[in-house]
């Protein structure tokens, strides 16, 4: 009992003092992707065909759209350096693409567009520049699951199957994260859903976990994944139509996601779509439509901000978040 109140006095302190510094994006767009190479180089992506980029630590923001892309919407972005940047589209299937550029958004190419009028993706992530993964919505009763060894070409592996109602939620793209070289794990949702899936074969063959997450609807589950290390990991998500909810919205793991469950300290302030560790402070940070929150263990949280974000990323220690309008934030430490 004493030990459980030292530790509620003293997450303030271990966290420190954090708030969200609003920067001019120069676009309107909603952002839903985010990807931080360095403390001074961000991409970000949206709908209508929005990419934007920084090269000065947020001073400036270059805003684009690709042409021909009014009608798609970039809910992930992954920067391998300042010029080699992979964009997903999610939508109903051919609105399901990836695009890649080499130099700085200059010019683009479309690398793979979704064959399956029912399919629908939702996230990717990367192990290094050539190799990665995405993962989109069940077809005939599995999953959809794509890798790359080249960063250009990709294939089709055999997804694992799914619940009735399972989907993913392609809301910060963080849905699915990789370690290492070939591990990996993605997040449902939906009335059969709020499992974690988990690969250490490149999405070759997976296990599957429940977590106490909510999956009483369509619109709840596990929106994002984030990992400290191999071992221990946080689950966030809840119901984007109930965003005040503070239940069934967390859930923690200290085996690689063999099980989940949810933690003693306090949750986080309501439905929260991305969660991000940040190794260089040894915090977590969540974020969803009305508030974000931070945690020294992943299990106490403690809401700093009420400022509504969809998306995280971090480098070093520098966190950038964005949302609704074209929403761009750095994390302020003070």
């Amino acid at each position: 009992m004493k030990q459980a109140w030292l530790k509620l006095v003293l997450l303030p302190a271990l966290c420190g003092a954090q708030s969200w510094q609003p920067q001019q994006s120069g676009s309107t767009a909603s952002l839903r992707g985010i990807s931080a190479v360095s403390a001074k180089v961000v991409w970000a992506s949206g709908a209508k065909g929005t990419f934007l980029k920084t090269s000065d630590g947020g001073a400036t923001w270059r805003a684009a759209t690709m042409p021909g892309t009014a009608d798609l919407d970039f809910r992930d972005i992954e920067a391998m350096d300042e010029r080699t940047v992979y964009l997903l589209s999610a939508g109903p299937g051919q609105l399901s693409r990836v695009y890649k550029t080499i130099d700085a958004g200059e010019r683009w190419s479309l690398l793979y567009t979704n064959p399956d009028p029912l399919g629908f993706w939702d996230c990717m992530s990367f192990w290094d520049a050539s190799h990665g993964i995405l993962v989109g919505d069940p077809v005939d009763g599995r999953f959809t699951i794509l890798a790359t060894s080249d960063g250009s070409s990709w294939r089709k592996l055999k997804g694992p199957p799914s619940a009735k109602g399972e989907g993913a939620f392609g809301a910060s793209g963080t849905c699915l994260v990789t370690r290492g070289t070939r591990e990996v794990w993605f997040a449902t949702g939906g009335a059969g859903g709020a499992r974690v899936f988990h690969s250490t074969d490149g999405g070759e063959t997976w296990s599957v976990a429940k977590t106490p997450l909510r999956s009483d609807a369509a619109t709840a589950g596990v929106f994002s994944l984030a990992f400290s290390d191999a071992r221990h990991g946080v689950a966030v998500g809840g119901d984007y139509k109930q965003i005040e909810a503070s239940s069934g919205n967390i859930a923690t793991t200290e085996d690689g996601g063999k099980t989940w469950i949810v933690p003693a300290g306090s949750a986080p302030g309501g439905y929260r779509s991305a969660a991000v560790y940040v190794a260089d402070r040894k915090v977590w940070i969540a974020t969803g439509e009305r508030g974000s929150d931070v945690s020294a263990d992943g299990k106490t949280w403690k809401t700093f901000d009420g400022a509504g974000y969809n998306a995280l990323s971090a480098a070093g220690e520098t966190v950038w978040a964005v949302g609704p309008n074209g929403a761009i934030a750095r994390l302020k430490w003070e």
